[in-house]
């Protein structure tokens, strides 16, 4: 099975076909537009026939597209921004996320993603899931006087074994990424890692490629990189 999570930069329905010959079976695309208001082509249809989105803007939200039946948990989100959570084929849990500032003084980005863990950590605990999306985020920005940090947020993932599928296959420490997943404004210059696809144990185990995207490929479409994993 393969999943891909990308921040597309918007227009997604001119975009998909970047990942038609991947043969991709999940799709986490973040500042996608609606997919209820916005004609996508019969291709895409037959690619990706099922589909969860949400968002404030019609045209840059969250979406999750899959070849397989996708069942909504209906987790709480507080209003926080953005998360879908749903069952995948009644097999398995996936979180798409795309980590908003949500006009939010104090729980910008970083801080959405600790507000949803104080909520649904329990929900999260034992089961065989799948957590990606664009967290805005990296260790390099933690603030030694906050308690929800980058830092904060995976520790309290791992502690539940929810584990950074890239730190394990390329055995690198948080903060020390030497594969970037964006280059702010398009430029080569400047590099941050801020995508992350994170799994429970049974994914960990199952993990069979971890590949980003090559900036010269991609950079024309956005100024993300896809994530693509097998497990």
């Amino acid at each position: 099975m393969r999943i891909v999570s990308w921040n597309c930069n918007g227009a997604f329905r001119r975009k998909y076909k970047e990942l038609i010959s991947y043969n991709c079976d999940i799709l986490i695309i973040q500042e996608c537009e609606n997919p209820n208001l916005v004609k996508y082509t019969k291709e895409f249809e037959l690619f990706m026939p099922n589909f969860i989105w949400v968002g404030d803007n019609k045209s840059k939200g969250l979406g999750v597209f899959s070849k397989y039946k996708l069942d909504d948990n209906l987790w709480d989100c507080g209003g926080t921004k953005y998360f879908i959570s749903c069952r995948v084929n009644n097999e398995f849990d996936l979180l798409g996320l795309w980590c908003h500032h949500a006009n939010s003084p104090t729980f910008g980005y970083i801080g959405q993603m600790w507000k949803y863990m104080k909520l649904n950590k329990e929900k999260i605990r034992g089961k065989d899931i799948i957590i990606g999306g664009d967290f805005n985020s990296n260790k390099i920005w933690d603030v030694w006087d906050r308690w929800w940090n980058h830092s904060d947020v995976f520790n309290e993932l791992g502690d539940i074994d929810i584990k950074s599928l890239y730190h394990q296959h390329y055995n690198e420490e948080q903060g020390k990424e030497s594969i970037p997943t964006l280059y702010h404004r398009k430029n080569i210059e400047k590099p941050y890692h801020v995508d992350y696809i994170l799994a429970s144990k049974r994914f960990c185990n199952s993990l069979s490629k971890f590949e980003i995207g090559n900036y010269k490929k991609w950079i024309k479409v956005s100024d993300h990189m896809p994530l693509f994993i097998d497990v």
